[in-house]
């Protein structure tokens, strides 16, 4: 159990801040939304006096270098989701460091120097891919945010342990949080679940990880509060229609969900200053 920040309601709200057009084929014929629908998601978080996390692919901050530095002057956290969002299972030790000095470079580029946090694609850290975590503290990273704790139709790890932040081959690791329900075990805070559950199961689950003394951590895209997004087939969800059609579904509640979560001293705050927390609290 994290001590730190105990008495707050916390949530590591985050953003995955990638193109899905870059996904698809000829998927240029799309609008492009990520700026419309990343200076939004800026203007609540800004309305809300927050700061989050924007795990960022290398491939945008090559193309929004003013993008980024926008996140970055509003005090939020730029961190690594991967250069051009390739799953783990598609890399090997070298070609996944590779990887994560391209969108580095694209970072110190944009303006970014410093960057500790990586998440992986899809969550794609699963059992058969545990030597990520010895790359990225090699290379620097002080924590990782990729793991699903449970079975999962694309990536999950359902033996790695309890959905808690922990540390792992010498790094924080910060599982999303799941339901965990046998019959239910979904990442509640996060994506498309996020939209489709019911707000009351949401806040009920919110609830109990506090109670629990952990933080709540979930992500979303720029598409997830997109409603005048075109309709195709999203990728990596193995052309599942059905996945697919919820993909879509209450994307215009997003912003209203957020808001009632946090009535009542709920806090969005970034992985950086929860760690910072943690660290002040083992030297108190």
């Amino acid at each position: 159990m994290v001590q730190s920040n105990s008495v707050k309601r916390v949530y590591l709200f985050s953003i995955d801040l990638e193109d899905i057009r870059t996904l698809i084929p000829d998927g240029d014929q799309y609008s492009e939304r990520v700026p419309t629908n990343t200076s939004r998601i800026l203007g609540f978080l800004s309305q809300q006096n927050f700061r989050c996390t924007f795990f960022t692919v290398g491939d945008i901050a090559r193309r929004y270098p003013e993008l980024i530095r926008e996140i970055a002057s509003a005090g939020h956290e730029i961190a690594c989701h991967s250069n051009d969002h390739r799953p783990l299972d598609r890399h090997t030790p070298e070609s996944f460091r590779e990887d994560l000095k391209v969108c580095l470079d694209a970072f110190a580029t944009a303006g970014v120097e410093r960057v500790v946090g990586f998440r992986a694609p899809i969550g794609s850290i699963i059992e058969s891919t545990r030597w990520a975590f010895d790359v990225l503290r090699e290379e620097g990273f002080e924590y990782s945010s990729s793991v699903c704790a449970a079975k999962n139709p694309l990536y999950g790890w359902p033996d790695f342990g309890p959905d808690r932040p922990c540390r792992v081959d010498g790094l924080w690791e910060f599982p999303m949080s799941l339901t965990q329900w046998p019959f239910l075990n979904v990442p509640f805070a996060g994506g498309v679940y996020f939209r489709v559950l019911p707000l009351p199961l949401i806040r009920y689950l919110f609830n109990r990880r506090v109670r629990q003394g952990d933080p709540v951590v979930g992500y979303l895209h720029p598409y997830d509060i997109d409603f005048e997004q075109e309709r195709f087939m999203h990728p990596e969800i193995n052309d599942s229609r059905f996945y697919n059609s919820l993909l879509y579904w209450n994307r215009k509640g997003v912003f209203s969900r957020l808001e009632r979560l946090l009535e009542g001293g709920g806090e969005i705050v970034s992985y950086r200053e929860f760690i910072s927390g943690l660290e002040e609290s083992s030297h108190a």
